[in-house]
């Protein structure tokens, strides 16, 4: 007997402007773009534009690694490939945690049977250099490094250069999060020497959820090919994967990639080239300054100190007299307007604002900081 078919109206989702910590706002070309026929994931004109994603990519990574490719899944997955197939069972991996995001490094080390040395500094604050020098002075034999370089969690912004120079001292790999900084602010693979990072296509490259962007270098690229383990996972595994990113020419069947997001990354992709990396990290900039003039006439101040603060994710302490879910349930269904709770151990006492991406203009900021006052006088 067949089940009782369900009589559902398609689904029509109210317009919101996007002002947490992703996803962001989308340009309408962008989802123009995702309209587009569907071709087959091996259609030769699919395999062209693959390439081109590859090359605008390596844009905005700023590196000439042959391995600059989006994971056909979102940022928590682009992060589970750096580490599967750069840690084996046994290996030392220094984890600098300072917010949600770094506990989730030290999750996935734990799964790929590695032996965690954590490095933690308070929620808000970058990750201290000193610190993590000292912890690979008294830890001989780090075969990874691996950091946040924007927390999302709280708007702090690490010094990714230092970090970098310091495994590359002591021999060690770095492992990077850009979820929330590519396209935002500088991320400069090749001139720091990171060896793989990941990032997501939600945040400042204003695409759709679902895609996670990653670059490996030449080094971690011999590393996963001398492997003595196999990879733990199978959709993960570079050694797989290979065929079907890397490859110029004919290229192996390793999965049916998600064609029309692509489409869409595509798109944000030239976005991205046509305004070009530096004014779009000006352009976050002024955003930020814009707001932060804006925020702190309304009494609001910042979780983050400004040296270390991030211009597309502004964490604000909720002022005490204010009940955080309240509040932004008014700014939802009176303005339909997003923004962030806290996480973790802010869960409560802070909002995060985003800046990214489309969400980076100034209708938004304006509107922003209009919903708010009215909401806090109310």
């Amino acid at each position: 007997m067949l089940v009782n078919n369900p009589v559902i109206p398609a689904f029509i989702p109210p317009k919101r402007t996007l002002m947490g910590p992703g996803p962001s706002d989308v340009p309408q070309r962008i989802l123009d773009a995702m309209q587009r026929p569907t071709i087959g994931h091996l259609d030769p004109a699919f395999q062209e534009m693959m390439e081109q994603i590859k090359s605008l990519l390596r844009y905005a990574f700023q590196t000439n690694n042959s391995l600059t490719f989006p994971v056909s899944a979102p940022g928590s997955a682009g992060m589970e490939m750096c580490f599967v197939n750069l840690v084996e069972p046994g290996d030392k991996v220094l984890i600098c945690i300072n917010g949600v995001f770094g506990n989730r490094m030290l999750e996935n080390v734990k799964r790929c049977g590695g032996v965690p040395v954590v490095v933690e500094d308070d929620w808000g604050k970058p990750v201290s250099i000193a610190k993590v020098e000292q912890a690979l002075r008294d830890n001989a034999g780090i075969k990874v490094l691996a950091f946040v370089h924007a927390e999302t969690s709280t708007g702090a912004q690490s010094d990714a250069r230092s970090l970098a120079a310091l495994a590359q001292k002591h021999g060690a790999f770095t492992i990077m999060d850009c979820v929330t900084s590519l396209g935002g602010t500088p991320v400069l693979i090749d001139e720091w020497g990171i060896d793989a990072a990941y990032s997501g296509s939600q945040k400042c490259l204003s695409c759709t959820p679902g895609l996670s962007p990653v670059t490996f270098s030449d080094r971690a690229i011999a590393k996963v090919k001398s492997r003595k383990m196999p990879v733990q996972s199978w959709f993960l595994d570079l050694n797989l994967v290979l065929g079907y990113w890397q490859s110029s020419g004919k290229r192996t069947y390793h999965h049916t990639a998600p064609i029309n997001p692509l489409y869409g990354l595509h798109e944000a992709l030239v976005i991205l080239s046509e305004e070009g990396l530096e004014s779009a990290w000006s352009r976050h900039r002024a955003m930020h300054e814009q707001l932060k003039t804006g925020l702190e006439s309304l009494g609001l101040t910042f979780v983050v100190e400004a040296s270390a603060r991030l211009p597309q994710l502004n964490s604000i302490w909720i002022p005490d007299a204010v009940d955080d879910a309240a509040a932004r349930g008014k700014l939802l269904s009176e303005f339909n307007l997003e923004i962030g709770a806290g996480l973790g151990a802010l869960a409560g006492k802070v909002w995060r604002i985003g800046l990214m991406g489309y969400s980076a203009r100034q209708h938004n900021v304006d509107f922003c900081l209009k919903a708010i006052r009215r909401v806090l006088h109310k």
